[in-house]
């Protein structure tokens, strides 16, 4: 059979929500940014013939997209779970259209739920879990469903769940195409922004997997798993060197690893390596790094870290398993402070735990921080995470989905002394406290004065911060009315 003409597709979903092809906070944002769709660049570099298509950030509503999708022979949507019924009637859309295509389901969500997935709708022909580089790439090539690991599909009206297939190793990361050669192929890099890092900013993975055991962390429980496997850093630095001549204006690269700095080692050997090339990078870290790593990683071109700290509160951080004390968590913001490394600080109201009164902790402990920035999310339990057994068990869960028909997140966690109102309200209230107090005003100020561009990305960056503020207090309004 010949190869199946595919399409790798990141569909359209609310305004200002990229749908979680490769995000890691599924909701409106509260600036405008949207992540690269490296999840799906792989498998859409190892066919001939294939395209990936970031529908959001490149403007493609349904109707255009179904229109683009009739070209192809087969359809690999990714999708999550609060994006999951739109992209439900995505995949209907261009059933509809086109009714012999064939498409199927990527994802944290239907990796989670695959049998749900398939009876949500006749439009969802197979589900593929986990790691689905393979699967869908042997899929695309003809070979037999029944003899495809880490699928689930419907054969006969029976619903057939296929042998997980095992993680991909380092080695076989190392073979795979570079994701940046796919971006330059399908996408416009100037469409892609993080609040975090420099505008024009480039993202790629140099491994998969976290150690941590996080207890709310969807990617490594429920699709990458718990070992840190790694590309080479010979293989990172071949990527890196074309990065100039592949992207021009591009100011940043961001390695979106769970946790790069797992190995640090590791990470000291890649910081060497490309130390020559002189570019600007960040990347994910837990706060547990030493300073002589630190140091070597700054030296090499480091400009921030995004960190999760989730709490102020010790017994908190138990709760979620989170492995670093806030004592340790300190002493490594201490030691970036000294080395002029950056942090963008994200912390998670309504854990177990959660009190009024922990809530208090944690903005106290962000403002002791003063980190350059702040993420503030609420609690999201997906199916899948221990996290999400937890609410279940206790009866915690106030409602689903995870999010309202506009988009914005709501706050699905509802505990007998803190309710579920609560804790959505105290997110603009930990924002203001972070940022419009003195010192932050001071610091932001004094940094717009010295740079044309930061000001006026931070003035652009605070009208969209109000605007959303503005609009979760109306939608709280509505929802009391």
């Amino acid at each position: 059979m010949d190869v199946m003409k595919t399409l790798f597709l990141n569909p359209p979903s609310y305004p200002d929500f990229d749908g979680g092809a490769g995000s890691r906070y599924q909701a409106k944002r509260e600036v405008w940014s949207f992540w690269y769709p490296t999840w799906l660049s792989y498998p859409a570099g190892m066919l001939e013939g294939a395209r990936l298509l970031d529908a959001p950030p490149h403007n493609y509503d349904l109707a255009k997209t179904v229109e683009e999708a009739k070209k192809y022979d087969f359809v690999v949507i990714h999708t999550s779970t609060p994006s999951f019924w739109v992209d439900v009637r995505t995949a209907e859309a261009i059933k509809q259209a086109k009714p012999d295509i064939i498409i199927a389901f990527v994802g944290g969500h239907p990796t989670a739920l695959p049998e749900e997935t398939l009876k949500a709708s006749e439009a969802i022909d197979l589900v593929a879990r986990k790691e689905f580089d393979f699967s869908t790439v042997e899929v695309a090539r003809g070979v037999d469903w029944s003899k495809i690991n880490g699928i689930s599909y419907r054969r006969n009206g029976e619903i057939k769940h296929n042998p997980d297939r095992p993680p991909l190793t380092s080695q076989e990361l190392d073979s795979l195409p570079f994701a940046t050669d796919v971006y330059v192929r399908d996408l416009d890099y100037l469409r892609y922004n993080s609040p975090y890092c420099q505008y024009p900013y480039v993202s790629l993975y140099t491994g998969r997997g976290c150690p941590a055991r996080c207890t709310f962390c969807l990617w490594p429980q429920v699709t990458q798993g718990h070992k840190y496997r790694v590309r080479s850093p010979q293989n990172v630095y071949e990527e890196l060197k074309g990065i100039k001549s592949k992207f021009p204006l591009v100011k940043e690269v961001f390695f979106d690893d769970d946790t790069f700095t797992a190995d640090p080692m590791r990470a000291r050997e890649i910081a060497r390596l490309i130390k020559p090339l002189g570019l600007t990078w960040s990347t994910n870290s837990r706060a547990n790094v030493d300073y002589e790593t630190l140091k070597i990683l700054k030296d090499s071109g480091l400009r921030l870290f995004v960190v999760g700290y989730e709490s102020g509160n010790a017994e908190i951080l138990k709760n979620i398993k989170k492995g670093v004390r806030l004592d340790r968590a300190r002493r490594f913001t201490e030691d970036c402070h000294k080395l002029g490394i950056l942090i963008h600080g994200t912390f998670i109201l309504g854990l177990p735990g959660e009190t009024k009164e922990t809530i208090e902790e944690s903005i106290r402990f962000a403002k002791e921080l003063d980190c350059e920035t702040i993420q503030v999310s609420l609690a999201s339990p997906y199916p899948g995470t221990e996290l999400f057994d937890y609410m279940v068990k206790h009866g915690y869960l106030a409602f689903d989905p995870l999010l309202d028909e506009h988009g914005y997140q709501r706050c699905t966690v509802n505990y007998p002394h803190l309710s579920a109102d609560e804790i959505y309200k105290a997110v603009e209230r930990f924002y203001r406290s972070f940022y419009f107090r003195p010192r932050y005003i001071f610091k932001a100020v004094r940094k717009m004065l010295t740079s044309a561009d930061d000001c006026k990305r931070m003035l652009k960056e605070a009208r969209q911060f109000i605007s959303t503020m503005r609009q979760r207090r109306m939608q709280t309004a509505q929802a009391a009315s």
